[in-house]
């Protein structure tokens, strides 16, 4: 080889290592991030960006979905490392992530570990694997702990509908991915935020009846009991960014409905939870009972927003259960579950960020709900029952000795009854055009909401925690003690609360979608043999080509 060619060669590897660390040097300094996916898999929502770029200490990330795993399972654990990558790209603190799988701990710790998941709502999933012609089962623990100097909490990332296929649930747990871990961040590195208060004047709860609602919020938000009977103006709400009217028993007065509807004119968020039939379940043994509609005050309200809770109860065959005494065995009570149409399992939900890949969720004697005309009003049903549905109108009968009549299916026709609605938009006061309660401030009036959102439900025990057969304390939402199931009531309000606090905010990564887009099974079997060669031999072949041309062209160049 001649004198010139080598260095010719020379110049061209010292133009190649200039431009790689010309390269380096300009993305270290101006740093940039394409997306080139379809539906952009690897961006993020700008809320969660904010978030990440408001950290203030570094952020670790235990993945504890380890191990030998299957496909669908394997493809989940790559976009939970790829998501927390993600993160940290973005971030102002550095998030790491490290694989700890709970079963190979030592044994002297590993039983605390599991039970501290389960606290978190990380419970291990039975996964069955086939190996060598046969299947195995094998323990995993499909979610995350994130942890900073000082907190730690954990989030459960394999989460579906019911209903659903093992590939959906896949796909809708890795559409939520950014929301539950930005989630779990945010939860250990900013704390508490904003105010949520619960009215206490017209019999809504007992003493524990609100721990259901203080333990799902409690880690987020700060809340309130408020005596609404004491407010003396409508400012005195101002100070609460969500309050929940959950189930009143008695009427309110003129003076607190003007005080709710003004809080909405000023741009706060409602939940009402309104039991629209007034029964004693005491009273369902033997004959039964009758439920007779309530007086809660707040028709014309509902009304004007756009809504209307009806004066029946629904029944479902997708039921839940009720426990009653069977008799007694010597000295001690028999106590079975049997199954009550008026406890609503439902599993059916909208796609939208609130209800998003929730599990089924408990609705307890509920009545039904129904749209009224109210301009500039987005009225968005949430939850819906099963294809077997029914309303009763009042009066209703309620009797256990019901539970043992097998159902006559010809009533059960009503399909899809909306159990849980939520109204966005323009609000119109009820008090316009109207005389203002006595007392009131008449010149702070708003005839039109500034903002504000409505989520309403026709049953007062939505949110209501059940009682523990052992000791009788309250349990966490959705804790069913008579089946030992988990219901999603306690995730269903901590999404509903953090979706009227801040649409637009980190709820709407609940929005991303990613296609599945399964192979055709038939073709790969009758193809696979073309595929294959395709795959293997053609490369081979075409590099083999370009080695023989190659060779060629530099003999031809240099065979003088």
């Amino acid at each position: 080889m001649k004198k010139g060619s080598y260095s010719s060669i020379g110049k061209n590897l010292a133009l190649i290592f200039l431009a790689i660390v010309f390269i380096g040097l300009t993305v270290r300094i101006l740093p940039f991030r394409l997306d080139l996916t379809e539906e952009k898999k690897y961006s993020l929502h700008p809320s969660s960006i904010e978030v990440l770029k408001s950290l203030e200490e570094p952020v670790e990330v235990d993945i504890l979905l380890t191990g030998k795993l299957p496909g669908g399972m394997r493809r989940l654990q790559r976009s939970i490392e790829e998501t927390v990558r993600t993160f940290n790209a973005y971030s102002n603190q550095k998030i790491t992530f490290y694989y700890e799988d709970p079963l190979n701990l030592p044994e002297s710790i590993r039983e605390d570990y599991i039970v501290g998941l389960s606290e978190y709502g990380i419970n291990p999933t039975n996964l069955f694997i086939t190996e060598e012609g046969g299947q195995k089962s094998k323990l995993i623990f499909p979610g995350v702990l994130v942890r900073t100097e000082e907190y730690e909490t954990g989030a459960l990332l394999l989460k579906g509908e019911k209903g659903m296929g093992p590939d959906e649930i896949l796909n809708q747990s890795i559409e939520n991915l950014e929301y539950e871990l930005i989630q779990a961040i945010k939860k250990v590195s900013i704390g508490q935020e904003k105010s949520v208060g619960m009215t206490i004047s017209r019999g809504e709860m007992n003493e524990d009846d609100g721990f259901g609602i203080v333990e799902a919020l409690v880690d987020q938000h700060e809340v309130f009991k408020i005596p609404l009977a004491d407010a003396t103006k409508a400012d005195d709400l101002d100070p609460f960014d969500v309050i929940i009217v959950p189930g009143p028993k008695e009427a309110y007065s003129e003076k607190e409905i003007y005080f709710l509807d003004q809080y909405l004119m000023r741009g706060g968020n409602l939940i009402f939870l309104i039991d629209a039939m007034e029964y004693d379940l005491a009273e369902a043994g033997g004959e039964g009972t009758i439920a007779m509609p309530r007086d809660h005050g707040l028709d014309q309200l509902l009304f004007r927003y756009g809504i209307r809770v009806n004066k029946d109860l629904i029944q479902d065959l997708d039921f839940g259960y009720h426990p009653v005494i069977a008799g007694n065995f010597g000295n001690q009570e028999q106590i079975i579950p049997l199954p009550w149409p008026f406890y609503i399992a439902a599993g059916r939900m909208a796609k939208h960020p609130i209800t998003k890949g929730l599990d089924q969720v408990m609705f307890r004697f509920v009545s039904s709900l129904d749209t009224v005309k109210a301009d500039g009003v987005k009225k968005t049903p949430l939850i819906f029952g099963s294809d077997l549905g029914r309303k009763i109108n009042s009066p209703v009968r309620i009797a256990f000795e019901d539970m043992s009549r097998e159902p006559n299916l010809d009533e059960f026709g009503s399909r899809n009854l909306p159990l849980l609605y939520l109204l966005e938009g323009e609000f119109i006061s009820l008090f316009k055009n109207r005389f203002l309660p006595d007392g009131v401030e008449k010149s702070s009036f708003l005839e039109n909401s500034n903002g504000g959102r409505v989520l309403v439900a026709g049953t007062g025990l939505l949110f209501k925690s059940q009682k523990s057969f052992v000791d009788g304390n309250p349990l966490p939402l959705g804790d069913d003690p008579f089946n030992n199931t988990q219901y999603a009531n306690r995730q269903l309000l901590q999404n509903a609360v953090n979706y009227l606090l801040e649409p637009e905010g980190i709820m709407a990564t609940r929005t991303k979608i990613l296609q599945i887009r399964p192979l055709n099974k038939i073709k790969v079997r009758e193809e696979k043999t073309k595929w294959q060669i395709v795959n293997i031999l053609v490369p081979v072949f075409f590099f083999v080509i370009l080695g023989l041309i190659w060779t060629k062209f530099r003999k031809r160049k240099y065979g003088n």
